[in-house]
C-alpha cells in the first residue's frame, strides 16, 4: 500500500494527486486547503524499485487505495500537473469510480502542445540563466538533486509572482529520478500508441480543467487534444497565474474558491 497523508476529517472525499511524477509532497498545500472542507487524502505516488513503473501500475495503486480508505464511496479526483494525467488514466480504467474530476495545470498529450511547451520556456529563457542551469548540469552530481534544483531556479519560467514553497520536513530533497523517467516514458508510449487521450471517452464524470494563463503548458491546446475525448469537459483560465495557481499571490484566493465550491457542487454524486 502506498503511503497516504489525511487532512480534514468531515465531508466527502477528495483525493489529490501530486505530479511530476514523483514530486512527492508537492500537492500537499492544496490537499491541507481542501481539508478545510473535505476528507482530503493525498497519497504519495510509488517510488522506483525491482519492477519498472507504468502508469498502470500507478492507476491499480489508486484503485486500490479507493477501495481501502473510501469505504464505498465515489471520491473526487484533484491532480495537478502530471497528476491531472494520471486521474484521467484512473477514470478512463475505472469510469464509474470517481464522481469528479479536477485538473489543475494539466500536462500535454499530444507532439504539438510539448513542443509549444518547449518553445515558451526557451522564449523566456535569458542567458543568465542558461548560465546557471549550465553550472548546475556541472557542479551536481546527484541526478535527482540536480533536477530539483534546476525547477527551483526555472520556476520564474512556469509561475508569475508564487509565494515561498511551504517547508515540509517529510519530502526528501531529491527526486527519485528514475520513478520519474519510467513514469513519463510509459505515459509517453502510451500516447504514441493512441491509448491516450482516446481512451478518455469513457470517462463521464464531470470535469473542470483550471490553467493559469502564464503557465508554459498551453492550456488551451491541451484543453482542444481532450475535447474531442471529453466533450463535457469544463475550461478555466486564471489570468496572471502560471503553473501552480495555489502559490500565485493574485490568484491562490480565486483558485481554490472556484475549486471548492465546483467540489461541493459535485461531489454529492
Amino acid at each position: 500500500m502506498i503511503r497516504v497523508r489525511e487532512h480534514g476529517e468531515t465531508g466527502p472525499t477528495v483525493i489529490v494527486l501530486h505530479g511530476g511524477p514523483a514530486a512527492v509532497g508537492e500537492a500537499a498545500p492544496i490537499a491541507r486547503r481542501l481539508g478545510s472542507e473535505f476528507r482530503a487524502l493525498e497519497p504519495w505516488q510509488r517510488g522506483s524499485g525491482a519492477v519498472r513503473l507504468t502508469v498502470a501500475g500507478h492507476v491499480s495503486d489508486l484503485e486500490e487505495l479507493i477501495r481501502i480508505r473510501c469505504g464505498g464511496s465515489r471520491p473526487a479526483l484533484v491532480g495537478e500537473s502530471w497528476g491531472a494525467m494520471l486521474a484521467l488514466a484512473f477514470a478512463a480504467a475505472h469510469p464509474k469510480v470517481p464522481v469528479a474530476i479536477a485538473l489543475v495545470g494539466c500536462g500535454t498529450f499530444d507532439l504539438p502542445s510539448r513542443e509549444r511547451l518547449r518553445e515558451i520556456l526557451e522564449d523566456r529563457m535569458d542567458e543568465r540563466v542558461r548560465r546557471a542551469v549550465a553550472a548546475i548540469e556541472r557542479e551536481t552530481r546527484d541526478p535527482g538533486i540536480r533536477m530539483r534544483r534546476k525547477y527551483s531556479l526555472l520556476e520564474p519560467l512556469y509561475n508569475r509572482d508564487p509565494l515561498p514553497v511551504e517547508p515540509d520536513p517529510e519530502v526528501p530533497d531529491d527526486l527519485d529520478l528514475r520513478a520519474h523517467t519510467e513514469t513519463w516514458e510509459d505515459m509517453l508510449r502510451l500516447q504514441r500508441e493512441g491509448v491516450y487521450p482516446a481512451s478518455f471517452r469513457a470517462i463521464r464524470s464531470p470535469v473542470l480543467m483550471i490553467h493559469g494563463k502564464y503557465d508554459p503548458h498551453p492550456g488551451r491546446m491541451i484543453r482542444d487534444s481532450l475535447l474531442p475525448h471529453i466533450p463535457h469537459l469544463e475550461y478555466r483560465e486564471l489570468s496572471d497565474c502560471g503553473h501552480c495557481p495555489w502559490r500565485e499571490r493574485t490568484a491562490r484566493e480565486t483558485f481554490f474558491e472556484g475549486l471548492i465550491d465546483w467540489l461541493h457542487r459535485h461531489s454529492s454524486g
